[in-house]
């Protein structure tokens, strides 16, 4: 892995330390994500519609990015990805030491995913900044190969735990605090980073312009059919099928190992066959895996049904790899790297603008409508997604209509 990132990074970059901090970033998430779902459901009590509101709110700081990167547009995108994991280290620290009530665990979710979602449009940025010419697409494949090996690491540690802490129960906080602790790590790390990424003065790190209004709307849909399955994915095998915290752990390992093998692959589809295919292309495979997650307990036996499920949501998070296409046609229109980051981080923000309300429907469809409906929704929505990514035309087409 290593001499693959030395043939797509610049070797003048920070792309070391900043692929260092990264990993440990990563496992500091494995063990929060690992155990998240259950302790929302068997600690804090939370409900199908609870679980809503509680990615209202997660999912609230990603659409207001735009305001706080306003904020700190003087800065340096390596600057503004240490703030983040500052942030994060202030979330994951609270969720450790406060009592299980919902309204300071949504409070604690929503300062570490305040952090959490600064650093993934600056994760992107960076990456995209880093990447020698011509190697977009494997370079945002060879990030998410490695935020996945830092994420499985994670993963495999609450499931140990899980073997050797016998109750539900008390596994959750002893996972928050390690998770706090190496965050402390990954931010220590990460101020070794010495790139090249220099503060835009001339604009705030928000961008409209009319020519990504296609890429914004592609980011209203892929922001609303993918979070019926990151929000309601886990909980459906939580409530619905009564998994635990080391069945879920299991399942985001085995999601972590296939993105790991995964992620080049779509990188080099990307840079091979072009972003548009790769928009268009996953739909099919969408749709059967959205008809199967919300039907199979209607088709199969539980234990059946369950197994169908997880093998469902491991492919919905494979076939998401594809959006890291949105960010080479983001690329491909840019006419610089400072239009290109503050593109971006618009793009993160106009996702989130849906998944803050699809949080709050989708929940409430859940609870008056059954879990069939959600899904159904999600199918018809990615569907959209590739109906709209049909009309775009690539670089080659806009240079060639000129």
């Amino acid at each position: 892995m290593i001499g693959q990132l030395r043939e797509t990074f610049r070797p003048d970059s920070g792309y070391r330390a900043f692929f260092l901090s990264m990993v440990t970033f990563a496992l500091s998430y494995g063990l929060y994500k690992g155990v998240l779902d259950n302790y929302l459901a068997e600690v804090a009590g939370m409900s199908e519609f609870d679980k809503g509101v509680s990615e209202f709110f997660r999912e609230m700081p990603g659409f207001a990015l735009i305001l706080v990167l306003a904020v700190l547009y003087m800065l340096s995108a390596e600057r503004i990805y240490q703030i983040g994991a500052l942030i994060m280290l202030a979330g994951m620290t609270m969720q450790a030491a406060i009592p299980s009530t919902k309204v300071l665990v949504i409070m604690a979710i929503f300062i570490y995913s305040l952090g959490e979602h600064i650093q993934l449009a600056m994760r992107n940025t960076l990456t995209l900044e880093y990447a020698q010419e011509g190697k977009s697409g494997i370079a945002l494949g060879r990030q998410n190969a490695v935020y996945q090996i830092g994420t499985l690491a994670g993963y495999m540690v609450v499931i140990v735990m899980s073997l050797i802490i016998r109750s539900r129960t008390a596994l959750f906080k002893p996972m928050f605090w390690a998770s706090s602790a190496i965050i402390l790590i990954g931010f220590i790390s990460s101020l070794r980073i010495k790139g090249d990424s220099k503060p835009d003065v001339s604009r705030q790190r928000f961008y409209f312009h009319r020519k990504y209004t296609k890429y914004y709307m592609l980011e209203l849909f892929y922001g609303a059919r993918k979070q019926v399955f990151f929000t309601f994915g886990p909980y459906v095998l939580v409530l619905f099928y009564g998994a635990s915290a080391m069945d879920i752990s299991i399942l985001f390992a085995v999601t972590s190992i296939c993105s790991y093998f995964a992620s080049p692959l779509v990188g080099r589809i990307i840079d091979r066959f072009g972003y548009k295919i790769v928009m268009i292309s996953d739909t099919l495979i969408l749709v059967i895996v959205c008809f199967f997650y919300g039907f199979a307990h209607h088709i199969f036996p539980m234990h059946i049904a369950f197994i169908i499920c997880c093998a469902n949501y491991v492919l919905d998070s494979v076939i998401s790899l594809a959006s890291m296409a949105s960010n080479v046609y983001v690329q491909d229109l840019a006419d610089n790297a400072d239009e290109m980051r503050a593109t971006i981080s618009t793009g993160v923000s106009v996702n989130h603008f849906i998944t803050i309300l699809v949080a709050l429907f989708g929940g409430w469809v859940w609870k008056t409508l059954g879990v069939e409906t959600l899904f159904i929704l999600s199918a018809v929505l990615g569907l959209c997604n590739s109906a709209y990514a049909a009309t775009i035309k690539t670089g080659a087409q806009m240079r060639g209509s000129k």
